[in-house]
């Protein structure tokens, strides 16, 4: 079985899995699952689904979803349709079914910008919502991107095309395939699909410098880039060109600055001057011979990962002020990475030109170390097995994308390896980084941000851990971990209980959850009494008292949305502000005594966190003793002459260090040998090498 039939077997497994748990239809549940990567990979800045289907005459019409307000994307109105089909196999279609599934689509958007189509439909039918949107928007709607999202193996690739365009404004469309989702799962990019060929399509080479040796370990060039060129390549790519995680994606996503606007109107010559330029990298690029020197004629990958409101400014100059982007140049510092140290390199390209502002909490990519704890975390911590289970288990925490099937991929020549992987980590308990992100921000009653969609979240998410990981990282324990579980579970039963209830009659499914979790931990976590996640995490369920009290919240959540004040008639938008949460957290709603036991005094979940930390103070410390007996008395005693030598040991320093260096005479004690790791961490930034070759620092 080749890695593609083996991963559409295992999505159409999680599908039906979905499907039958939530009693959704299985297209549903395809597009929910794969909805996320379209954000993540920067195909879209948001997905809501927004299903409709009809006929005009003998004319299909369809819709599955849509990407939210154009006039918060620069313009781009985002449509989506999904090809769906129930098979054990991987089907295929080919360009000639393009028109098919994608005309459905345009039709139904020449439908939606008529006042009529849109007074005739429900106001509660996601059709309504967008029709609605897409009529008090159109005019700021600068491009149409068209999305196809299959089940099946596209055999005549061609992204990314533009279409006529009867309405003068540009219309693409995109395919995203089992094989794309597969690749993207695999791999954790699509970035192999984006060659910017300057010849071929983008008006000719681009001269360059080379900025490094021959023998640096990265190739580096300068290079002076047309906006009109810069503006062209965009407008193509959008904003897969600041993904990888960097922060320009988290922070800007190309929003546009009106400062730059308006030098690009008023003095484009000055641009050069006043603008610091971009940095990006690439996996490669290719190089040609001009009589003018050397060029750059393509490059693979490109990422700005610093830059992008310049880029997003001079893109709509394309509408603002297009006469003048012939005078616009930028400079750019391209650096080609290869693709296997990207992960490490790239953010801190990324970190480093951003010397002009502090590194906080946006820089907060899949290796910060938060995210490192939580991958250990979940790599070691067992959770019992609940009733209905025979195997103990582990959730598997995904910080980039591809871990996992990864993971699983390397066992496949050692088949009782991989089941004993299913077995140890259970694909229901896999989840990322921005599932995290939403656990976390609707316990915290802010159902209003996840609302806004996977990456906006994560990007408030990332301020908010980093602010508090730079201040102490003591909370993110083992605790916290635990804890997490109790509200990925809490907020997956929603998920799955939600789409039963007599009241749902389909749509805002995940902004029902958010907004369930978030207001039942707003009621119930009081002075006194809090709810008991501690209880959850270690029986891994939720109780049937908890989920009753969940869906009382989750009922008036529904109502809350779907019943927006007056003025406001999307309801997805709705969903997004902080009104709507306001509303919803003052209603008083009547949870039954059963509550009571999912309950617990907050001054015994208190105790059990500093239980927790005592618990860990203390295998910490025996680790630590552990190492420095490992390391061994010669070892220490190198460090104590260095030490001495270079006088950088304080008394206190002196007395633990010689102590460790009698070793095994004596033996420091725990709170000894934490500071001696600690001790030895210093010196050998300052330069301490017991043997071999000097480390290098990294220099800013």
């Amino acid at each position: 079985m080749s890695e593609l039939e083996e991963y559409h077997q295992d999505l159409m497994a999680d599908v039906r899995r979905e499907a039958d748990a939530s009693g959704i239809l299985m297209t549903e549940a395809f597009f929910d699952r794969m909805k996320e990567r379209l954000t993540e990979a920067g195909e879209l800045e948001a997905v809501d689904r927004a299903f409709f289907q009809d006929t005009d005459g003998a004319k299909k019409i369809r819709i599955d979803g849509y990407s939210g307000d154009p006039r918060e994307t620069d313009g781009t109105l985002g449509l989506i349709v999904c090809d769906f089909v129930d098979s054990d196999d991987v089907r295929t279609f080919g360009k000639t079914d393009l028109a098919p599934l994608l005309n459905p689509l345009i039709r139904f958007l020449s439908k939606a910008r008529s006042e009529k189509f849109r007074d005739a439909l429900n106001e509660v039918n996601p059709a309504f919502q967008v029709s609605d949107l897409i009529i008090a928007t159109w005019q700021h709607v600068s491009k149409v991107k068209l999305i196809l999202v299959s089940n099946r193996r596209y055999v005549g690739r061609d992204d990314t095309v533009r279409l006529e365009n009867k309405e003068q404004i540009p219309i693409t469309y995109s395919v995203w395939d089992i094989a794309r989702f597969e690749r993207y799962d695999r791999s954790g990019q699509s970035r192999a699909d984006m060659l910017i060929d300057f010849e071929k399509d983008f008006g000719g080479a681009l001269p360059a410098l080379k900025a490094s040796q021959d023998d640096a370990s990265l190739e580096s060039y300068l290079m002076i880039v047309p906006g009109q060129q810069l503006a062209n390549i965009y407008d193509k790519w959008g904003a897969r060109l600041l993904e990888a995680n960097v922060r320009s994606f988290l922070q800007a996503r190309a929003k546009t600055n009106k400062g730059i606007q308006k030098t690009i109107k008023d003095a484009p010559e000055l641009f050069f001057p006043y603008n610091n330029g971009l940095s990006a990298t690439a996996d490669e690029v290719s190089c040609i011979q001009t009589t003018g020197g050397l060029a750059i004629s393509s490059i693979n990958n490109l990422q700005i990962v610093n830059g992008a409101q310049t880029t997003g400014s001079i893109h709509a100059s394309l509408r603002l002020a297009k006469e003048q982007l012939d005078r616009v140049f930028v400079q750019m510092k391209l650096t080609v990475v290869p693709p296997d140290r990207s992960e490490e390199i790239v953010p801190r390209i990324s970190e480093f030109a951003n010397t002009q502002n502090k590194v906080n909490a946006a820089d907060f990519f899949s290796n910060h170390p938060f995210h490192v704890r939580m991958e250990q975390f979940s790599r070691g911590t067992i959770f019992a097995a609940p009733d209905n289970e025979r195997h103990d288990s582990k959730w598997f925490y995904e910080r980039s994308r591809g871990q996992y099937i990864n993971e699983r991929a390397k066992l496949k020549p050692k088949p009782p390896l991989q089941k004993k992987f299913d077995l140890e980590f259970p694909k229901v308990k896999l989840f990322s980084k921005t599932d995290l992100a939403k656990f976390v921000f609707s316990a915290s009653g802010q159902p209003h941000i996840v609302s806004r969609g996977a990456q906006k979240n994560f990007a408030e998410f990332a301020k908010d851990i980093g602010e508090g990981w730079s201040k102490s990282d003591a909370k993110y324990d083992d605790l916290w971990y635990k804890r997490l579980i109790s509200k990925a579970l809490i907020f997956r039963k929603l998920e799955t209980e939600v789409p039963k209830q007599p009241w749902y009659e389909g749509g805002y499914r995940a902004n029902v959850v958010t907004y369930a979790m978030a207001k039942l931990f707003h009621d119930a976590n009081g002075e006194k009494e809090v709810l008991d996640l501690d209880t959850i995490w270690r029986r891994q369920t939720v109780a049937d008292a908890l989920v009753d009290a969940l869906l009382v919240a989750a009922a008036a959540a529904h109502h809350v949305i779907t019943h927006p004040p007056a003025g406001v008639r999307n309801m997805s938008e709705w969903a997004k502000q902080q009104a709507c949460w306001n509303r919803l957290k003052s209603e008083e709603l009547q949870y039954g005594d059963s509550l009571e036991s999912c309950l617990v005094l907050i001054e015994s979940a208190r105790t059990n966190v500093r239980d927790a930390r005592s618990e860990k103070a203390l295998t910490d410390g025996i680790n630590a003793q552990s190492e420095v007996v490992k390391l061994g008395g010669g070892y220490w005693s190198k460090v104590l002459e260095w030490g001495r030598a270079k006088r950088r040991l304080t008394p206190k320093d002196l007395q633990i260090v010689q102590i460790c260096a009698t070793i095994p005479q004596r033996l420091p004690t725990d709170s000894q040998a934490l500071h001696a790791m600690k001790l030895l961490g210093r010196l050998k930034d300052e330069g301490f090498i017991a043997g071999g070759a000097p480390e290098v620092a990294l220099t800013r």
